[in-house]
């Protein structure tokens, strides 16, 4: 039996904020534009939580919500950085981890439990070694598969540890009396069809057949997905990110996300994380993917190869947002990702000499673009994301 951890940390960007100036701790931070400006939420503290706010919304709304609220500008760089240095943290406890963004990660423990007494010594051990390298909080759920530990690590947030019982039938009981919302997938609208159902808590669901949720919910896949959920059946093993084949950055929303405004401008910030980790790691993509999850649990991807490959952001973004565009999206989003693959050591899939004057001014402006962005990254690690921000950006940009 397998033994996972999911480590979420606790308002990440905020707490980042938080422990960086003392004076902001107990003070509703709120990262992302100004109230005043158009643009979104990035992420709030639980102090500004508690009034409504929450990521993806905009920050006109978290303004008015919020009034008090200390908005700070994203320094997605300095957090990157912290990211980092929080992996090197569990690289100390297991070399199985799969990151699900800057702030959360899946880790399989399965192999290093005869170290430790049990799985909640080792927990908070990891805990302690977090707050006490990083000086930030998390939350981290226990259990035999990632779904039910990434539903542990929210149970007693923030700050809190919680480990599902191992045995089958326990965690059916442990399950039961939970709302269905926490059922990974089932958002706002799922949860209103299964209300029509009288399914409120995952022990109604439980009590139904699969025919009957299959049914319900006019899918096939759907049925079965919540069915094995319901039952905390999950197989998926921990998958160790290797930048080797990939590298790629996805985005839940808190809730499903309807607003093309707030899905390009999450799109814009998952592609400048990958672009920020693509040339630190000196390689360029031929291959780049967008991944949309749908509140009905389907997901669909759209990928584009380039030739030749590429790392500027600038590239990055004009192929990420044209991906977009044709994606044609008619119902709301639960997740939105971008990664790219199929990498090169250089910037020419065949180097040969210049023929044209159209190919050599190509190429110039690539390597500008590349000494730019790599200008932009050391000034942004050095001072802070906000060193430079890029303004409203479109596809002709």
């Amino acid at each position: 039996m397998r033994t996972i951890l999911h480590v979420d940390m606790d308002a990440f960007y905020a707490s980042i904020e938080q422990r960086d100036d003392p004076s902001l701790k107990g003070r509703p931070v709120i990262i992302g534009s100004s109230p005043d400006k158009r643009g979104v939420v990035s992420a709030a503290s639980y102090e500004a939580r508690k009034f409504g706010v929450h990521s993806a919304m905009p920050s006109r709304t978290a303004g008015k919500l919020c009034p008090d609220g200390v908005f700070l500008p994203v320094r997605m760089a300095h957090y990157i950085k912290v990211s980092e240095q929080l992996h090197e943290v569990f690289e100390q406890v297991t070399p199985i981890i799969e990151p699900l963004s800057l702030d959360e990660a899946f880790l399989d423990v399965t192999g290093v439990m005869h170290r430790r007494p049990n799985a909640e010594e080792l927990a908070r051990s990891l805990k302690a070694r977090i707050a006490d390298t990083l000086g930030l909080p998390c939350s981290i759920g226990i259990a035999s598969n990632k779904f039910l530990a990434k539903l542990a690590s929210d149970l007693n947030k923030p700050n809190g540890l919680c480990r599902v019982p191992e045995q089958p039938d326990d965690i059916v009981r442990f399950l039961a009396p939970l709302p269905v919302r926490r059922i990974w997938g089932v958002g706002k609208v799922t949860a209103r069809r299964l209300a029509g159902h009288q399914l409120f808590t995952i022990g109604d669901v439980q009590r139904r057949s699969l025919q009957e949720l299959q049914r319900i919910l006019g899918s096939k896949a759907a049925g079965e997905h919540l069915w094995a959920l319901a039952h905390g059946l999950d197989d998926r093993p921990v998958e160790t990110e290797t930048e080797d084949k990939s590298i790629s950055r996805e985005h839940t929303f808190d809730e499903d996300c309807s607003s093309e405004e707030v899905l390009r401008q999450v799109l814009l910030e998952l592609t400048e994380q990958v672009g920020h980790r693509l040339r630190k790691s000196e390689r360029y993509a031929r291959c780049l993917t967008i991944k949309f999850r749908y509140a009905d649990f389907k997901t669909h991807t759209r990928q584009e190869t380039v030739s030749p490959p590429i790392a500027s952001d600038r590239d990055l973004l004009r192929h990420a947002l044209a991906l977009l565009e044709k994606q044609a999206i008619r119902q709301a989003i639960r997740l939105i990702g971008f990664g790219v693959s199929h990498f090169a050591d250089t910037a020419e899939d065949n180097p040969q000499p210049d023929l044209f004057d159209d190919e050599k001014a190509a190429k110039k402006d690539r390597e500008r673009n590349e000494r730019l962005d790599r200008a932009v990254d050391a000034l942004r690690e050095r001072y802070g994301r906000n060193a430079l921000r890029r303004g409203n950006w479109h596809i002709t940009d």
